[in-house]
């Protein structure tokens, strides 16, 4: 097995490896190069869900998608689908998963069924890196505070992504969620430290107003999508993205009209997150 880095901040990919054979030692390199890479990439992996599901629990139980439609017969599995003639992707806009839960998800496990002649692509971005690159003054404001994230005008009957993406994401009102991290957080296996707000969930600052919060949390969105941080994967059929979501954001792009894209991801289990000392 061999682990390259792909751009100088975030994401490696992973040669001569079949993730269906992997054994104790592989897995413990893997944890290893996902704390420090924040994403892991594989190529012409050809796996039966039976095997997607065995290999995503080499490293943790499962988390089961509350939202997402699921792959017939394999309720662990989501079903991230775009046909030809809808217009709305699943996963547009950059956003980290599950941090609308008090322990957010340790990461997901995304592979590659169908994907369009040209586009389709996933951008991914470090907020470690992101954070490193913040003044010692705004890193220091940064520490003390908590952030409020909430999935309830995504995932809601009347959210955003329910009605844009009608049959491909349940409205469940009664499994809506709401939690409070630090702004500032630290990685479980590598300790660094990393800015933990996102577009797509993150509503404010714990205490503050949405008004107040809007301009902060506006200037660090920007900053945290800069393209220094960031790399853009290429999909083919058999394709695995591993993204930790403690230490990246996402962002699926939706640049092919006309066409089917077919995903299945799984998602494991993570922990709450520790902050940072005042």
């Amino acid at each position: 097995m061999k682990i390259e880095p792909v751009s100088e901040h975030v994401g490696a990919l992973v040669r001569d490896i079949d993730v269906r054979s992997v054994d104790d030692a592989d897995v413990a390199a893997l944890v290893d190069a996902w704390g420090t890479y924040g994403v892991l990439f594989f190529q012409g992996q050809t796996l039966t869900p039976e095997e997607h599901i065995a290999f995503a629990e080499r490293f943790a139980p499962i988390d089961v998608n509350k939202f997402f439609g699921t792959v017939d017969g394999y309720p662990q599995i989501a079903q991230v689908l775009k046909e030809p003639d809808q217009d709305k992707n699943i996963g547009g806009g950059w956003h980290t998963d599950h941090s609308y839960d008090t322990e957010p998800a340790w990461g997901s496990i995304l592979l590659a069924r169908e994907t369009p002649p040209t586009g389709g692509d996933t951008m991914f971005a470090s907020v470690g890196a992101a954070y490193d690159a913040l003044s010692d003054g705004l890193k220091a404001t940064l520490a003390g505070l908590k952030v409020r994230h909430s999935n309830r005008h995504v995932f809601g009957s009347t959210g955003y992504s329910t009605k844009a993406n009608e049959g491909r994401i349940n409205a469940n009102d009664h499994l809506l969620s709401d939690a409070v991290h630090p702004a500032v957080v630290l990685h479980p296996v590598s300790g660094r430290k990393l800015l933990y707000i996102n577009p797509a969930f993150t509503r404010g600052f714990d205490g503050w107003t949405d008004e107040e919060s809007a301009p902060l949390l506006q200037y660090l969105f920007a900053h945290m999508r800069q393209d220094a941080f960031t790399y853009r994967f290429e999909w083919a059929p058999g394709s695995i993205a591993m993204w930790d979501n403690r230490s990246t954001w996402h962002n699926a792009l939706n640049d092919y009209q006309g066409h089917r894209r077919l995903m299945h991801r799984i998602t494991i289990a993570g922990t709450a997150l520790a902050g940072v000392a005042v």
